[in-house]
């Protein structure tokens, strides 16, 4: 049985090749009560026609069992669903490609060792212990490929990227209620050469390699022979998006350079530069005022601004609207974000091209789905504007979410098909808090209007900085993950950064 081969080639591989699993995310070994959960039909044709299997499943639950919620990703949104579902009432299985949740706002800081990368990755098996304990709630290491809307099944493939020995098998898990939590993708605009040069940063391992390149641009740069050029190439780091993550990676790096290239790295510390790319005012979204101290700020950190538009991405340079050539050892491409393919896959209605939604953030077009976070936005005859892209949308829809689907369980509306009559109270609303912005130098920006055009409060300084660290803080998923953050900070500010831990 396929299956059964693949856990063999784990088992065999695990054991006999360890050492070359250091970069990989472990594999829970699943108990032999999981495996007998899902069932596998085989059907086979004759007259040298190939075999066929239909793929493995786990199987509709039972009128006398606990009814299934299916969650597909695991970023804000998905998280604190998984967070606060009733586990009484549900069973919790969680697809996605990664195990954990990353914490975005605290990203950039990881990058320059002001924080390490535990502290800002929190395993699901933590969040939603019942993954790990419960007999009948899973975790799966998978992608979805496709949705079955009207058998509610979901199709997915395993992750086995970077195991050569292993190769990806299908599976197929029914729902009772679907969550589809699958985030976005970073945009690209279409522009040649982003995907294949360009670091993103948005998943601990994207934090991993630009710090990776950072620490090798600077080692390569005082060996011997090196010439003056291709020393100012290597040590230039080249940032496109004015956005929050853009100009907070800038900050975290002109810090860097300041405070610990100047000491540690003294032989290429004249050659060492930040150039931050926008097309438009970086955070456009910021006050206008805030806007401009932050410009300031960063031009006082070294920070280089250019407005411009990039045309095309070479290995070692990109190459502005204009002409311009910009040499390049490290580029961060930091633009936005726009639907995945699997969102663009699915047949339903879109909104702006994410997956349309009603108030009580349903697919009205189909049963017992619901979505949230970045891929899902209000449908046009909601009269609701799509929201932003934001950690504190998704992290709000999540809560709300799982209180609706808690309250439709306790009311006997948790199995497949059996809530489409129930009156499911209030709609969503939703109340932006404000936006938050470090830049580098104990500063930071603190915008409390609920729009642009709203009038409220805005902070910039050193008081704004200790607000972000302490919001940030609170929010942080676990006391464990606090107690990391606390002590990187306080490491910091004492020895200084150390990125020469990989």
């Amino acid at each position: 049985m396929p299956w059964f081969k693949n856990l063999i080639k784990i088992s065999t591989t695990i054991s006999n090749q360890s050492s070359s699993y250091k970069s990989i995310t472990p594999l829970a070994s699943p108990s032999l009560n999981q495996f007998l959960q899902f069932t596998k039909d085989y059907s086979t044709t004759t007259n040298g026609t190939n075999h066929h299997h239909a793929v493995a499943c786990l199987e509709p639950t039972k009128n006398d069992q606990k009814p299934r919620v299916v969650v597909l990703g695991s970023g804000w949104a998905g998280c604190r669903l998984m967070k606060d579902i009733d586990t009484n009432i549900y069973d919790v299985v969680c697809v996605s490609p990664r195990n954990h949740m990353v914490f975005t706002p605290l990203l950039a800081s990881t990058c320059v060792g002001t924080l390490e990368f535990r502290s800002v990755a929190e395993p699901i098996g933590r969040i939603q212990p019942a993954i790990s304990r419960e007999p009948s709630s899973y975790f799966f290491l998978a992608n979805c490929n496709g949705i079955d809307f009207d058998n509610h099944k979901v199709q997915c493939q395993t992750v086995t990227e970077g195991v050569e020995t292993l190769e990806p098998w299908n599976f197929n898990v029914s729902y009772d209620k679907l969550v589809i939590a699958s985030g976005a993708q970073a945009l690209t605009f279409g522009i040649k050469g982003v995907n294949e040069h360009a670091t993103f940063l948005r998943e601990v391992y994207h934090a991993q390699e630009i710090r990776r390149k950072l620490l090798l641009n600077l080692m390569l740069s005082d060996v011997p022979g090196v010439s003056e050029e291709e020393k100012h190439r290597l040590l230039h780091c080249v940032v496109v998006g004015g956005g929050p993550t853009g100009v907070e990676f800038s900050g975290e790096l002109s810090d860097f350079i300041l405070k610990d290239v100047h000491q540690r790295y003294s032989h290429v510390k004249d050659y060492i530069r930040v150039t931050l790319i926008e097309a438009n005012e970086i955070l456009s979204s910021f006050d206008d005022r805030l806007r401009v101290y932050a410009t300031k700020q960063l031009t006082t950190s070294g920070v280089r601004l250019v407005r411009g538009l990039v045309q095309d991405v070479k290995p070692e340079k990109i190459i502005l609207s204009d002409g311009t050539d910009v040499p390049y050892g490290l580029l961060v491409w930091s633009t936005g974000v726009g639907p995945s393919p699997f969102v663009n896959s699915l047949d339903i209605p879109k909104a702006k091209g994410r997956i349309g939604i009603d108030e009580w953030l349903r697919i009205p077009s189909v049963q017992d789905v619901y979505s949230i976070g970045d891929c899902s936005g209000f449908l046009e005859s909601t009269g609701r504007q799509v929201l932003p892209a934001l950690a504190q949308v998704a992290e709000r829809q999540g809560k709300y979410l799982a209180s609706l689907l808690n309250r439709v369980g306790k009311e006997g509306g948790g199995h497949a098909s059996s809530a489409q009559n129930m009156n499911l109270g209030d709609p969503f609303v939703y109340k932006h808090l404000g936006s938050m912005a470090t830049i580098g130098r104990y500063k930071a920006l603190v915008d409390l209007r609920e729009s642009k055009e709203a009038k409220g409060v805005s902070l910039a300084g050193f008081t704004s900085f200790f607000v972000w660290r302490s919001a940030y803080l609170t929010r942080v998923v676990s006391p464990r993950n606090k107690f990391y953050v606390l002590v990187n900070w306080l490491t910091t500010l004492i020895f200084g950064r150390d990125i020469s831990r990989i």
